[in-house]
């Protein structure tokens, strides 16, 4: 089984921090880019090719010829040839690298790229991003998860579309704790002090924090925001919490330094695979749905080819070859029926994974989280920051 990433816990500290009022005080044109100003020549029908920007180990490959799978079919259907680069490794960092060039109107040498949609938000926010043609989606349209539609940063998914998704939870050692958590307020019980870690970002540790106190968090406000900071400050002041991490909060649980922690649950696969006696728990007030999504950056030269890859990974039988490989939250469900008749046991297995699949009942307690606005971003960072030292 393929390491799984962390995606939404590789942390940066730059541009990624900063509204379009920063960007503009740093020397760089007005951060957004008017409706008009955001479309280029469309030479998907001349060039049969498009580039595509991705993170690492975030797709199928066959360990034998070193292809993508899913990928390759594109191509051989549609002669579309595609340049993937593993080229994002930090939310933030490519923030920065594509604030200049988005903001001045350059080619962004790129048709597509994958970002985590709390850092979507802002892409859209700014205008950076351009409305997707949905006469060339109808994959999309008759297979995308309902849960993952109509996120608060882009109603109905005018701009983006969910590559893949995961949940924000608890994963723990049971047998060294021995016994069961059920909620987030669980980690607060004497006997894990100095046994739990938090994620150190505050786009990717506030959501759980605010549903354990009952918040919305598909609408809250700053007060529930502080609430959860200012009990994490006391957590922090009784040396409660061991440490705030970032990727390595999987290594502190394999090792027994940490008990009890905020987890993925596309790691939470590798960790059981691992070691049995790990658990990942949605918890009982809720849990956070997140996706990474598809974005297709203001002039691009190969949009409607973009599309039509979109669309390519809609089908179900190919989600279904991607999820096999990813195994985080598939975005399109029609995708469990083929991996669950496919004939292969470990294929069926998967297709039973509520981690993959999530369950009715799980899905009722998934929740998405609104983005921090630009405005509220510099005021929540600073309580943060104090708190965790990062």
């Amino acid at each position: 089984m393929r390491t799984t990433l962390s995606r939404r816990a590789v942390l940066g500290s730059g541009a990624g921090l900063l509204g379009a009022g920063a960007l503009t005080g740093c020397g760089i044109p007005s951060a957004y880019v008017p409706e008009g100003r955001r479309s280029g020549a469309d030479r998907s029908e001349q060039d049969q090719k498009l580039v595509f920007s991705n993170w690492t180990q975030y797709i199928d490959v066959d360990e034998d010829t070193g292809g993508r799978p899913t990928l390759d079919g594109f191509s051989e259907e549609t002669g579309i040839a595609v340049t993937y680069t593993e080229d994002i490794n930090d939310n933030d960092e490519f923030f920065g690298k594509m604030g200049p060039v988005l903001t001045q109107g350059s080619d962004p040498g790129r048709d597509l790229m994958v970002v985590s949609d709390w850092m979507a938000g802002r892409y859209v926010a700014l205008g950076w991003v351009q409305a997707l043609d949905r006469s060339n989606l109808p994959n999309v349209t008759e297979h995308l998860d309902p849960q993952l539609g109509d996120p608060a940063f882009d109603p109905g998914r005018a701009r983006s579309v969910p590559w893949q998704s995961g949940i924000t939870g608890i994963a723990y050692n049971r047998r060294a704790l021995g016994r069961e958590l059920r909620s987030t307020a669980d980690l607060w019980a004497p006997d894990l002090k100095g046994r739990v870690t938090l994620f150190a970002g505050l786009d990717e540790a506030i959501g759980l924090l605010m549903l354990a106190n009952g918040s919305d968090i598909a609408a809250f406000d700053a007060d529930d925001a502080h609430r959860a900071m200012d009990q994490v400050q006391k957590l922090v002041d009784s040396r409660h919490i061991r440490r705030f991490t970032g990727n390595d909060y999987t290594s502190d649980l394999a090792s027994g330094a940490a008990v009890a922690c905020q987890a993925y649950s596309g790691d939470a696969i590798q960790l059981k695979a691992d070691n049995p006696d790990i658990e990942f728990v949605v918890p009982e007030e809720g849990g956070e749905l997140w996706s990474e999504s598809l974005l297709v950056p203001n002039r691009a030269r190969h949009k409607q080819n973009a599309e039509r890859l979109i669309d390519h990974y809609y089908r179900p039988e190919v989600a279904a070859e991607l999820a096999a490989f990813v195994q985080y939250i598939c975005p399109v469900p029609a995708a469990r029926d083929i991996l669950a008749d496919s004939g292969d046991a470990d294929s069926a297995a998967l297709a039973e994974e509520p981690l993959v699949f999530p369950t009715d009942g799980m899905r009722a307690r998934l929740h998405t989280m609104r983005d921090v606005t630009a405005a509220e971003r510099p005021d929540f960072h600073r309580v943060w920051g104090r708190i965790t030292g990062v």
